[in-house]
């Protein structure tokens, strides 16, 4: 039995040691490597990046609510309609959030000190009174809201229904 290694190549086996015959050339360099000398270039960050990333920041901040609202959405549709601790408990939430956010925009938007976020603020409180919108329509569907005038006279019958509906046929 021979310990020769085996210089046989196989058609499916690849070879990672050898470069490639193609030129290095062919690749652009990359963003900061300066090719005639061979050497990484450090650019020092402008006066204009700082502005630039505290307004991204800000906007970051005033969207926040707008992008809370699908989420919300998909919780409020979860918790049903009933009159139950679950989703009360998640339409008091929808009311306490937002109300505290709007309360405390002066401390969020303290972050940004040197710039005036006018139309930041008022895109933050804008979306925070669309999530308050969001959970009266919710109380709305759940029938907490007095929409009807029995609701607030003792004296006027409530509405009654004119016909039931019971899989799909009509009862008078």
């Amino acid at each position: 039995m021979s310990l020769k290694p085996n210089k046989q190549k196989f058609k499916w086996s690849l070879d990672f040691n050898t470069r490639a015959k193609s030129s290095s050339s062919d690749l652009p360099s990359p963003p900061g490597y300066n090719l005639s000398a061979g050497q990484i270039q450090c650019e020092v960050a402008k006066d204009n990046d700082q502005s630039h990333l505290i307004i991204k920041k800000s906007w970051d901040i005033a969207l926040g609510p707008l992008k809370q609202f699908p989420m919300n959405i998909l919780i409020m549709y979860m918790s049903g309609n009933s009159i139950s601790i679950f989703p009360i408990m998640m339409v008091v939430m929808m009311f306490i959030r937002p109300i505290k956010a709007m309360l405390s925009t002066q401390s969020t938007f303290k972050v940004i000190e040197g710039i005036s976020a006018t139309g930041q603020k008022f895109v933050y409180m804008l979306g925070n009174l669309v999530n308050i919108g969001l959970a009266l329509y919710k109380c709305h569907s759940m029938g907490l809201l007095p929409t009807h005038s029995s609701d607030w006279l003792a004296f006027v019958e409530p509405q009654s229904r004119l016909e039931y509906s019971v899989g799909g046929i009509s009862l008078l």
